[in-house]
């Protein structure tokens, strides 16, 4: 929410840009994780736009446009520190979600080395990285972006991708002119750097080269 109390946010933003490309007048509808997919596939809505990632068993019960927004979880830490890969993670303290995705791909991919520090909230586990109890965090591009606009000079910067999960318009299935033009709208808007302007806007990051590639 805005101070206007309006929503706002990246998914708001592009929202408007298909209604306004489309020429319809917009109607927002406040969904939730459990319910954003039965909203499109009773006609309650008739695309979801909220930070919707892809995968085999949605992809049969509903249609997906191409991605529009980068989503990827890795390891953050200071702008000056060099870190390429897991490998050089040796040595160094690195601070994680106890159980989320990111602790399970961590927990494959670095070295014995590497000391892992669990905590039970992603507050928590920033609050240990901007307090100095570990040198990095394994978390969300956009968990770290909420932190850049809060806190621009302390706030991690990308050093690796661990897991990348890009996210996408859905649609109902059997509606493939609708799909079409969310796809060419949406293409358009990578073009025109209408995409990297939202990104920059609300993740504080560029639109990654290879988004949903």
């Amino acid at each position: 929410m805005g101070t206007d109390l309006q929503p706002q946010g990246y998914d708001i933003d592009m929202a408007h840009y298909l209604a306004d490309k489309m020429k319809l007048k917009l109607q927002l509808v406040p969904v939730t994780s459990a319910n954003r997919v039965p909203y499109l596939q009773t006609n309650k809505v008739d695309l979801v736009i909220s930070s919707l990632g892809k995968n085999p068993e949605r992809e049969k019960t509903i249609a997906f446009s191409r991605a529009y927004a980068p989503f990827f979880l890795g390891v953050f830490g200071p702008k000056e520190a060099v870190l390429g890969d897991a490998a050089q993670l040796d040595g160094k303290t690195v601070g994680v979600t106890r159980g989320a995705v990111e602790d399970m791909v961590l927990s494959d991919t670095a070295p014995k080395g590497a000391q892992i520090k669990r905590y039970e909230d992603n507050n928590t586990t920033l609050s240990a990285y901007l307090s100095g109890q570990v040198q990095y965090i394994a978390t969300g591009n956009l968990v770290v972006s909420a932190i850049a606009r809060q806190n621009p000079t302390k706030a991690p910067v990308a050093k690796f991708m661990l897991k990348d999960s890009p996210c996408f318009v859905g649609l109902r299935l059997g509606e493939p002119a609708l799909k079409a033009k969310v796809d060419e709208l949406i293409e358009q808007a990578l073009k025109d750097n209408t995409l990297n302007g939202l990104s920059e806007k609300w993740l504080k990051a560029p639109l990654p080269a290879n988004l949903g590639a």
